[in-house]
């Protein structure tokens, strides 16, 4: 692991500061093995060359004083194209996202919108050596950059492409960090039974709620785990399934219990898209 033990700010080695963000970011995710993961995985080699522009809520960015690497492990965004939008996520909001989703020892897991591969490399630290993890990424630029990153993980394979509409490989975890306006069926049947889909189901402004869908023998149950806001997943936004999300949206989500296909739905619907709906009722 690089940088371990090099002194940096106020005397602290960047492993006891990195712990330190471990702890810090997955106390709401209930989870050892995400904090572990958070404090195995070096932040900064993946954000590029220091200083960085960091998000700050309300002020927009703002660039940190030098390259030192303890300004990036903190609760923040940083960007990673600031012009176009596109940011390495809220590390709190991933660590709960991670916890739900459950990757584990020995899994294939997918992860799409991977960026610079940041988040790739938690998910290879939680399925471990025996493990697998596909990364896609349809930003050419960010795709090459995260195969640099993710060289030395053998166990990672990064395709440059888009992921609505291939064939994706059988998965027992499925992790979208760009957000959609529908369940994507290439994500849905790409999942093993007993497999989990976890991703931003966002409305017309962009925010929404991360959904976990988990293949069951009889279905397909599904919840929101928690709130978001995502930049689109391009070829997974349909204006109508925005629409009719922006009013659910509105009326809470707490009741989701199921995710249904090609059928009509029922009174039990909390919204309903082109060819799929959310329901109340439960698939067990």
């Amino acid at each position: 692991m690089r940088n371990r033990g090099t002194p940096v700010a106020g005397g602290a080695s960047i492993a006891a500061i990195r712990a330190r963000y471990a702890d810090e970011v997955s106390a709401g995710a209930g989870s050892p093995t995400v904090r572990d993961a958070f404090a195995a995985v070096p932040r900064e080699r993946f954000l590029g060359p220091g200083p960085w522009k960091i998000l700050e809520s309300g002020t927009g960015y703002r660039s940190t004083p030098n390259a030192d690497p303890a300004h990036v492990y903190r609760d923040v965004l940083v960007a990673l194209d600031a012009e176009a939008g596109i940011n390495n996520g809220q590390p709190s909001l991933h660590a709960v996202a991670l916890a739900a989703l459950a990757p584990a020892i020995g899994e294939t897991a997918i992860h799409i919108g991977c960026g610079t591969g940041y988040y790739t490399a938690i998910i290879a630290e939680l399925v471990g050596s025996t493990g697998a993890v596909q990364a896609w990424e349809l930003e050419p630029t960010l795709a090459e950059i995260a195969a640099e990153n993710l060289a030395d993980r053998p166990n990672v394979k990064v395709v440059a492409a888009s992921a609505t509409e291939a064939a994706l490989p059988d998965a027992d975890a499925i992790y979208v960090n760009a957000g959609a306006t529908t369940p994507m069926p290439a994500w849905v049947d790409a999942l093993r039974p007993g497999g989990r889909l976890l991703f931003p189901l966002i409305g017309s402004d962009g925010s929404g709620g991360m959904l976990l869908v988990s293949r069951r023998s009889a279905g397909f149950a599904a919840r929101f785990v928690c709130g978001c806001g995502f930049i689109p997943c391009i070829g997974a936004q349909d204006r109508h399934d925005a629409q009719a999300l922006d009013r659910a949206f509105r009326r809470g989500w707490g009741d989701v219990r199921s995710l249904h296909r090609d059928s009509p739905p029922d009174d039990t619907a909390w919204v309903a898209g082109n060819g799929w709906w959310l329901s109340t009722a439960a698939v067990d």
